[in-house]
């Protein structure tokens, strides 16, 4: 059997090593549930918290205004009843994009939240209790994980063009419909009145509470039909068309860009084979990891499994990036090819020079080249098993022994 040890020649076995250093910083089950995966779950409890609360304002006629802040502020009661669902609707995209870690979406959580808490603070109640405490809770802890929502909105050019033709079909519809105010039935249209006919008009609901009555009018408005319900259908195309893609990329075996941007402290497997195939086993359930390779059958198999997995080469450093590797709590390597391990092993040195790596070496002869391309530690599988098949033979039964007894007898044995 032949375990070679780091350049460092610590004792400590090398997969233990790796999920279970000994300079780890304590209380990671805090950090565990303080992180970014909380903050974004409280946002969304904050959601379905605001929806209630403004469903219960809504119930009542007239709302109470017993909170500290209805001295200072004189909020409408329409405000009060539809406020919070109203923050309901815009928290609900919010949480979107702080699931893809969105910078965007935190600097609209960091306005939008302190803000909801006026209607409780303004109310009062006790249904406003639920809310008011998961705010509390939310901003220092949304505020604390800003570094993880660094993510820039990448919209693609027909994405953009879309946005903007709607944006400017709204803006055309609600100036040229007050320009014509006197050409509608009843009174002359307010500005309200014009961004409300243009919104029933494209969404062509019709109510008919203002009709156009001269020719002029009648054109326009069938413009903003034909304008509107064009930018709308196209819009809707390049914004739906990528989400499918995404759930397609999924049933695929590949991990989405807003899965990737969820991991944190995790262990990143590079390359499958029958070793990584059992290490999987082992450590599914102990710690969050991800397999990145590029066979598109193994990676199948492996999202069946309900395993992360990010198909492409794992010799690409961008594809590691991708992978977060440089948030990674550690780097296994071990697929049955140790040429291209060792690519792997320069690929995951030069994204993250400090980071753990463990590899697995097919060949005992391979064992020095790895640790010279950057392995901190590397274990020849097959030596082991000859070790554990003579003992054995030898004492009847299988020990028991940790990989650093069996480092022990491979020291003895040279």
């Amino acid at each position: 059997m032949v375990v070679v040890d780091a350049p460092d020649e610590r004792a400590e076995p090398a997969l233990e090593e790796v999920f279970y250093p000994a300079d780890r910083i304590p209380f990671v089950e805090w950090e565990a549930f303080t992180g970014g995966k909380s903050t974004v779950l409280l946002v969304a409890a904050v959601t379905l918290l605001s929806f209630l609360t403004g469903l219960s304002n809504l119930s009542q006629p007239t709302p109470a205004m017993d909170g500290p802040l209805a001295a200072f502020l004189s909020l409408p009661p329409g405000v009060v009843q539809f406020g919070g669902v109203v923050f309901a609707f815009a928290l609900g995209g919010v949480t979107v994009g702080l699931q893809q870690r969105k910078r965007v979406a935190y600097r609209a959580a960091l306005v939008l939240l302190p803000v909801l808490a006026v209607l409780p603070l303004t109310t009062l109640q006790t249904t406003d209790a639920p809310l008011l405490l998961a705010l509390l809770v939310t901003v220092p802890l949304l505020v604390r994980n800003r570094v993880q929502f660094d993510q820039s909105v990448d919209l693609s050019p027909l994405q953009i063009a879309s946005l903007s033709a709607i944006c400017g079909v709204g803006l055309y519809g609600t100036v040229g419909a007050y320009a014509l105010r006197g050409e509608f039935t009843g009174e002359p249209l307010t500005w309200g009145d014009a961004v409300y006919f243009v919104i029933v008009t494209i969404a062509t609901v019709g109510y008919g509470d203002f009709t156009p009555t001269t020719a002029r009018a009648r054109w326009f408005a069938l413009s903003i039909i034909v304008f509107g319900t064009g930018a709308f259908t196209v819009a809707v195309g390049a914004l739906i068309g990528p989400l499918i893609e995404s759930r397609m990329a999924t049933a695929f075996g590949i991990m989405t860009a807003s899965d990737l941007t969820l991991l944190e402290d995790h262990v990143v497997v590079l390359g499958y084979g029958d070793t990584t195939d059992s290490l999987l086993e082992e450590l599914d359930e102990e710690t969050e990891l991800i397999v990145v390779t590029d066979d598109t059958e193994a990676a199948s198999a492996l999202d069946d499994a309900g395993l992360n997995v990010l198909t492409g080469d794992p010799t690409d450093e961008s594809v590691l990036a991708d992978a977060r590797l440089g948030s990674a709590r550690g780097v296994v390597i071990g697929s049955d090819d140790d040429a291209r391990d060792v690519l792997a092993i320069l690929a995951a040195r030069s994204v993250d020079p400090d980071v753990r790596i463990a590899a697995a070496a097919t060949e005992a002869k391979h064992v020095d080249k790895f640790h010279t391309v950057g392995a901190d530690e590397v274990v020849n599988p097959r030596s082991i098993g000859g070790t554990l098949l003579s003992r054995s033979v030898l004492d009847g039964t299988v020990p028991d022994a940790t990989l650093s007894e069996l480092e022990r007898d491979s020291e003895s044995e040279d």
